[in-house]
């Protein structure tokens, strides 16, 4: 049960539940093995021979299966434990890996790359969001959307900030290829961290024994037609993906050979970009706490990412300008942040079904995963990349329009210090 007391000490009042401290350490190095092929995979393998196609094709089928056990992470944790989850997540995730690298990489096998890279995206969805319905369980009411933010905060700061970092030293110090099979030593440590984690509910689930996997997964699919809003929160967190995972698809492609960026510029933007998100995920969920989860995620989010989306484009494109590139991406993930507090809105959506309502949310933000990289397999050939980079920027107006439907009732909504309420 959650802590209801006053904070006690700085992991309480900077908003981490103390007990999963180390887990929030574990999920960040985890997302470091996990996103360090996303810089330079797409160029990496053009440079192998495999077609644009080919590698859309690959990214996208990755997504569907991160959808799928995104959207059985929820039910699954209930069942199993979040501990256990987190672990099956990182088997799977190794055992795959061994496969893409030796049998499609090496190999040069078309099927075996595109289907062991797919198993593979079943990985690090059970591990991330096995953790977070663990944060979510384990964090005070009161502090719920800068739990969620420290949550955000650790995989951004794995996946997308260091990540890029640690590819750039280490395809500079030992190849490309190498740089694949070392992953796999960083994810091995997230694990073991992992293991430490010592907070209530972890090994045991917080269901009855006898409940049915099948019906709590069935659960997290059913309650997008019985509860609107959870639909609709789903799709606005598949449009928050949309750009997030389609641009390693397409963008260190053009901006290496289009613009004559250097691969270690580009790895540089990726990951400066990302870094200056971390803070802003922290700023957002503040700013859910306090003046509501909606008008962020609105305003910030959609609105600023249909802007600085399209901008990326026309930015460096016109400019070729290193220095105004990183600016326009900075900007881009500083309005990515406000999507962060929506896994703090669930519990509100639907009070008395969160298991179910994470799970609806997780499959959006899964399939998320796969639409980008599916819109840039669509859209890329006829309407080139300043085509791509429009479509998005029209998901994200789409979603703007979507949060319009996400008003909370009343009596679902917790008092904050001050008297102001979490949701808009």
């Amino acid at each position: 049960m959650p802590d209801l007391g006053a904070p006690k000490n700085l992991f309480d009042r900077i908003g981490i539940p103390k007990s999963l401290a180390t887990g929030y350490l574990a999920l960040a190095l985890f997302m470091i093995g996990d996103g360090v092929e996303q810089g330079y995979l797409s160029a990496f393998l053009t440079d192998e021979g495999f077609s644009a196609g080919r590698i859309a094709l690959m990214f996208t089928l990755y997504g569907v299966t991160a959808g799928i056990s995104a959207w059985m992470a929820a039910a699954l944790s209930d069942v199993i434990g979040p501990r256990r989850l987190m672990l099956a997540g990182a088997a799977i995730w190794v055992v795959f890996h061994v496969l893409f690298v030796t049998l499609g990489v090496l190999e040069h096998v078309e099927v075996l790359l595109l289907a062991c890279y797919g198993l593979r995206g079943f990985g690090y969805p059970l591990f991330a969001y096995g953790f977070l319905m663990w944060v979510i369980r384990t964090a005070r009411p009161q502090r719920l959307g800068m739990a969620v933010g420290w949550f955000w905060f650790a995989y951004i700061a794995g996946f997308s900030t260091l990540s890029p970092l640690v590819a750039k030293a280490s395809i500079a110090a030992i190849g490309p290829l190498p740089t694949l099979w070392a992953a796999m030593c960083v994810i091995a440590a997230g694990t073991a961290v992992a293991l430490t984690v010592r907070a209530p509910g972890g090994d045991r689930p917080p269901v009855r024994a006898d409940e049915n996997p099948l019906r709590s997964l069935l659960t997290g699919v059913s309650i997008l037609w019985q509860e609107p809003k959870v639909a609709v929160a789903g799709v606005v967190r598949v449009i928050n993906g949309v750009s997030q995972f389609g641009f390693p698809v397409f963008l260190p492609v053009y901006f290496t050979r289009s613009l004559d960026f250097s691969l270690g510029d580009w790895l540089t933007i990726y990951s400066v970009m990302y870094m200056v998100n971390l803070g802003c995920n922290l700023l957002a969920g503040y700013w859910s706490d306090r003046y509501g989860i909606s008008p962020v995620v609105r305003w910030m989010g959609c609105a600023g990412c249909a802007v600085t989306t399209v901008a990326f484009y026309y930015v460096p494109t016109t400019t070729h300008s290193f220095w105004l590139s990183l600016l326009t991406g900075c900007l881009f993930c500083a309005c990515l942040a406000g999507f962060s507090p929506m896994s703090a809105l669930m519990p509100l959506l639907a009070p008395r079904r969160t298991g179910a309502a994470m799970a609806g949310l997780n499959l959006g933000a899964g399939l998320g995963t796969a639409a980008g990289p599916a819109l840039v397999s669509l859209c890329l050939t006829p309407l080139g990349v300043e085509g791509v980079m429009w479509v998005f920027g029209a998901c994200y107006a789409l979603g703007a329009a979507l949060t319009l439907f996400l008003r909370v009732a009343p009596h679902t909504r917790e008092p904050v210090p001050g008297g102001e309420l979490p949701v808009g």
